[in-house]
Parts: C-alpha cells; structure tokens; sequence
C-alpha cells in the first residue's frame, strides 16, 4: 500500500474499534458504545474532523488525567422546564446525551426544555444532539462553547471559541432540516486534517499577531495554541462580508453556555494552568421544542417541507446543478459511507495502528493493521 493510499472501511468495524478503545481506556460499556456512536456519525456524515480522526485526542486527554473515563453528572438546579447539569469533567458525549434527553423530558410536559450544561468536554458533533429531538418530534437546538481560537472582530488574539450552533427540525421529506456550523471560518479540526495531509489551509480563514494570513497548518497547529495566530469569525476579517456577525454569534454562544451554566469562558477553557494539562471546562447549552404545543406535528412537518421545496426550486447560480439545504449533504454522504466505506487516509492508518498496538486492540478486518 502507497504512502497516500486510502483504505475504505466498513462504519461498523471503525465503531467497534472506537468502542473498544475507549473500553481498553476505563469507559463503560454502555458510555463507551455512545461515545463510538456519536464519533462514527461524524464520519458518516462526511465530517472528518469529529470522527475517527479525533479518537486519538481522547486517548490523551484520559491519559494525561484532563477528561474522565467514568461520568459522573450531577444537577445543580432544576425547574419545570429548565435544568443546569455539572458535567464534572466526564465523557464529553455522554454528558451532552444525558442533557438533550433531559431537555426532551421536560418538553414532553412542558412544552419547552432548556438545559445548561458545565465542566464538561468536546462532546463531537453539535449536530447529533438536536437529532436526538428530531426523533421525538421536536425541534433542536444545540451549542457549545470551546477553548479560545476565534479573534474578535478587529482583534488579532484568539478569544472566543468556534462555538457551534446546530439547529434541527423534521420535514415531510426524506431529510430533516439540520444546520451545524461553528461560528468560525473554519474549525481547528480542518486544519488538523490538514496538517496531517501536509496541505496548506485556504488563505483569508486565519489571522496572526501582525495582521497576516497565515497558510501552513503545521505551525498554524502551534500558533494557535501558543495564541499568536487566530481563526477568523464566519465573514472574515473585518465588517466588509459580515465578520462581525461570525463575531456576534459566536459570543452569543458563549453567554448561552457560560453565563446560564455558572461555568468557564474564554482563557479558562484552554486545558492549561501554569503550563500544566487541565480540564477543560466546557459548557453546552440545549434546548426542545414540543411542537405539538404550537401545530400538529403534520402540520408542522408540511409546512418545513415547502419551505425547504421552495428554496431548493429557486434559481440557481450558473454552472451549479443544485441548491443545497442544510443538512443534505450529510445524508447524501451518509448513504455513500455506507455503502463504501470511511476513507482512511494514510497518516491516519498509522495513528489507528499505533493505537492498536498501545491499547492492544485485535481482532479487525482493517487491510493496514
């Protein structure tokens, strides 16, 4: 096999991989199939930086003691329709899973449920939590803060995070409606697949100390933590296209996840105290609508599916052949991987088989172990 051969692998056998890393790792069992899930859609989903590609950075966050194997949450206040959660440092996934649930509860009997969420860790992609109320007939919604990355508009300095936002609801048609963006130009993770694949990432998506644009990923990955480089807010630089909307949202997320939850912001959320690992702190914030509190949920799901209809008919741009709704080219993507395989590149086929050998892991059909 080739230094830049990719090897297509079954979704199943990577999620089973995953599971027992994380198991090798302390994770329980059950925590450990969720946390695999929750990875593995990522990949399915065509997201590579949240998927596979990410496993490792969990098997050194547990190593270097900064991210708990066993989650232990705690609630710290609840109301009829509102709940704030203590992660305490546990499994990213499995705090965030029990919080969308718990704001699925309470919307069953109170229309709306609203949970806030602190201590906890990168929990994957923000877009598998309003899936979650997708599936009750809900609508939701999803943030996360994370540690600082993003300059502000104007600004130079990495500080505020990528800061997700996902958003979901159902449709008549074969696809819900599923929006998960970061409030960045790009999120650190692509730029860690770039490096990785020694490509240089897109010029006019970062900033550094003097007001450049850097371009290698390599010592993007080091700039950015040594805060001498930042992303930029979704709109670039500046107020021309917008950058201070990216800006905006991107705060907007952090009072969400920090200022509901009691939790950490901005420098406390960057996994170092005196030069030392440290937990990460992160905060979450998840919201449940019921819709059949406003509509039936056909009426609802009718109405979604227009608007979704009309907007795809509207004209399109020269020399494109189709306009996209959020969200579809995930399922598109879905049925592909599913078909074919999650492409593994060749740098990751030697951190998966390093992993392997370290958490003795065997027992898999992979073609590079």
């Amino acid at each position: 096999m080739g230094a830049s051969s990719v090897a297509y692998v079954d979704h199943r056998e990577l999620e089973r991989f995953m599971k027992e890393g994380f198991i090798a790792l302390g994770v329980p069992g059950d925590d450990a199939a969720l946390c695999a899930r929750v990875l593995i859609e990522s990949d399915l989903r065509g997201v590579e930086s949240h998927g596979i590609g990410r496993f490792k950075m969990y098997v050194d966050r547990i190593r270097d003691g900064i991210l708990r194997p066993v989650t232990k949450t705690s609630i710290v206040r609840e109301t009829m329709n509102t709940a704030v959660i203590d992660g305490n440092h546990g499994m990213g996934h499995v705090i965030a899973h029990q919080a969308m649930e718990k704001a699925i509860a309470l919307a069953k009997t109170s229309s709306v449920g609203l949970v806030a969420v602190r201590n906890s860790t990168h929990f994957g992609i923000c877009g598998y939590y309003p899936s979650m109320a997708i599936e009750q007939n809900m609508a939701g919604l999803a943030f996360s803060n994370a540690r600082p990355s993003t300059a502000p508009t104007f600004g130079v300095q990495p500080a505020i995070g990528t800061n997700p936002i996902s958003f979901g609801a159902p449709s008549d048609e074969e696809y819900p409606f599923l929006l998960d963006i970061a409030t960045s130009t790009i999120q650190r993770g692509k730029i860690e697949i770039n490096a990785r694949e020694g490509k240089p990432t897109a010029k006019g998506l970062t900033i550094d100390i003097d007001g450049n644009e850097p371009t290698d990923s390599r010592e993007l990955l080091r700039t950015l933590v040594e805060g001498t480089a930042s992303l930029l807010p979704l709109g670039g630089a500046g107020e021309e296209l917008g950058g201070h909307k990216g800006y905006g949202l991107g705060m907007m997320v952090e009072i969400l996840c920090a200022s509901f939850s009691g939790g950490s912001f901005g420098k406390a959320l960057s996994g170092f105290e005196n030069g030392k690992p440290a937990f990460h702190r992160l905060g979450h914030f998840f919201a449940a609508l019921n819709i059949e509190s406003f509509v039936s949920i056909e009426v609802f799901r009718k109405i979604t599916g227009s608007i979704m209809r009309e907007v795809r008919s509207s004209k399109r741009a020269p020399g494109r052949d189709r306009i996209y709704i959020a969200g579809e080219k995930e399922f598109d993507m879905a049925k592909r991987v599913k078909a074919h395989g999650v492409p593994v590149g060749e740098p990751l086929q030697k951190i998966m088989r390093d992993l392997s050998r370290d958490l003795g892991l065997h027992g898999f059909s992979f073609p590079f172990l």
